[in-house]
C-alpha cells in the first residue's frame, strides 16, 4: 500500500512512523520544516487530567488512552533516532484561588483517586514559590512533558530510519480526483499518487485545492501566543503548574508559561499585550516571577474545529483520511492517533473511543468507518 500524508508536524510523523513500520510506502510532504508548526510552539505538556475537563467526553477517552501510550512511545522514539526528546514524569499542580475554585478541585480528586487534593499549606509545601493567595491545589503526580522542540527532529530521525520519505519545503497544493476518490495530489513540484492519501496539515488542513466542499475538513488556525522567563538565582518549580488561566512549564532552566486564544487567521506576530497579560496571570500564581527575565515570545497556530474536538478518520471522498482539528492537544494525542490511523488505513478498523472525531459529522452524507 502506497500513503502520502499531508503534513509533517508531531501527527502526520507519528502516522507515517507506524504506517511504515505495518509495511506501507509512505511519503510526507511538508509545506516547510518538519514539525515547526503548532508542534514546535507548543508546551509539550502530556496532561490529560489539567487540558481535559473532568468527565467521560470524547476528548477525555482519547486523553486517557494516549496517555499512558507516551512512556514507550517516548523510549522507541530515542532509541531510533539516537536521541532524547526530554519525556519526564513533572506532574501537574492545578492551584486554586477562590474557595469555589478548591472547591471544584476538591471535587475531582474524590473522583479519582490517582489525584490528591492539597490545602494551601500543603500545596506550598510543594511549591515554595506559590502565592499565599492560593486556596487549595490539585496534584495529578502522573503527568508528563516532552520537549516539543526535540521532538519533532526525533520523529523525522525515525520515520526516515524506518524507510519513510520525507519532502521538505514541498506544500500540498491540489488534490486530483478520479473516479470519485483521491487519485493524487498536486506540490509545486510533482504530483504524488497514492492508495491513501492523509490529511494532517494542521492549522493548514483546509487550504488544499480540489476538494468538494463536504470533503473539506473545516479546521481553523487558532493563535496562541506564549512567553519563556529565566531567573539566575531563582530555582525552577518543581512541576507543571496550572491556574488563573494560565500553564507553567519548568525546562532548561526557563519557566515556559502559555497560552493565548485568538483567531487572528494565520497572522502569527507577538504582541506585547499578549506578553504582559501571560506575565501578570503567570505572577499572580508565582509572585517572585516580577523579578524574572523575559527571555523569548513566540506564536503559533493551533489546528481548531467548530465543535472542538478533533477530525479523525475517513473523509467524504474515497481514499482520503483526515487527522487534523487537535487544538492545544496534539502531543498528548499523537500515540492513539498513529495507532488508529495505522489501523483504519491499513486493516481498515478503528476503535470505539475514536468514533466521535469522524470528519464526516460536518458533512451531509454521513456513514460510521
Amino acid at each position: 500500500m502506497k500513503v502520502v500524508i499531508i503534513g509533517g508536524g508531531v501527527a502526520g510523523l507519528s502516522i507515517g512512523w507506524r504506517l511504515r513500520q505495518a509495511g506501507a510506502e509512505v511519503t510526507v510532504l511538508e509545506r516547510a520544516q518538519p514539525a515547526r508548526g503548532a508542534t514546535w510552539a507548543s508546551a509539550g505538556m502530556i496532561a490529560a487530567t489539567a487540558e481535559i475537563e473532568a468527565g467521560d467526553s470524547p476528548a477525555a477517552q482519547l486523553a486517557r488512552h494516549s496517555a499512558p501510550m507516551w512512556p514507550q512511545f517516548a523510549r522507541e522514539i530515542e532509541q531510533v533516532s539516537g536521541g532524547a526528546i526530554g519525556f519526564r514524569v513533572d506532574g501537574t499542580l492545578m492551584a486554586a484561588s477562590t474557595a469555589e475554585e478548591a472547591a471544584a478541585l476538591h471535587d475531582r480528586a474524590r473522583e479519582a483517586p490517582e489525584l490528591q487534593f492539597l490545602s494551601p499549606e500543603a500545596a506550598r509545601s510543594l511549591e515554595p514559590l506559590l502565592s499565599q493567595e492560593a486556596t487549595g491545589a490539585l496534584l495529578d503526580p502522573g503527568e508528563a512533558q516532552v520537549d516539543n522542540r526535540a521532538l519533532g527532529p526525533g520523529l523525522a530521525i525515525a520515520f526516515r530510519r524506518a524507510g519513510g520519505t520525507l519532502h521538505i519545503n514541498e506544500p500540498a497544493v491540489r488534490f486530483e480526483i478520479a473516479n470519485g476518490r483521491a487519485a493524487a495530489v498536486r506540490t509545486p513540484f510533482a504530483s504524488h499518487t497514492a492508495d491513501a492519501f492523509i490529511m494532517a496539515a494542521g492549522a493548514w488542513s483546509s487550504r488544499i485545492e480540489g476538494l468538494a466542499s463536504e470533503a473539506v475538513p473545516p479546521v481553523i488556525p487558532v493563535k496562541g501566543e506564549m512567553i519563556a522567563l529565566a531567573s539566575p538565582d531563582a530555582a525552577l518549580p518543581k512541576h507543571m503548574i496550572r491556574g488563573n488561566e494560565v500553564y507553567l512549564v519548568p525546562r532548561s532552566g526557563r519557566l515556559l508559561i502559555g497560552a493565548t486564544v485568538t483567531l487572528e487567521g494565520f497572522d502569527t506576530r507577538t504582541t506585547s499585550a499578549a506578553a504582559a497579560s501571560l506575565r501578570e496571570k503567570a505572577t499572580a500564581l508565582l509572585p517572585t516571577l516580577a523579578d524574572w527575565t523575559l527571555v523569548e515570545h513566540w506564536a503559533g497556530l493551533r489546528p481548531g474545529s467548530p465543535d472542538d474536538l478533533p477530525l479523525i478518520g475517513p473523509s467524504s471522498l474515497e481514499g482520503l483520511f483526515i487527522a487534523s482539528g487537535q487544538f492545544r492537544n496534539g502531543i498528548l494525542f499523537a500515540p492513539a492517533i498513529a495507532d488508529a490511523v495505522r489501523d483504519l488505513v491499513v486493516n481498515n478498523t478503528f476503535p470505539e473511543y475514536c468514533r466521535a472525531f469522524d470528519p464526516r459529522r460536518f458533512a451531509h452524507n454521513q456513514r460510521s468507518p
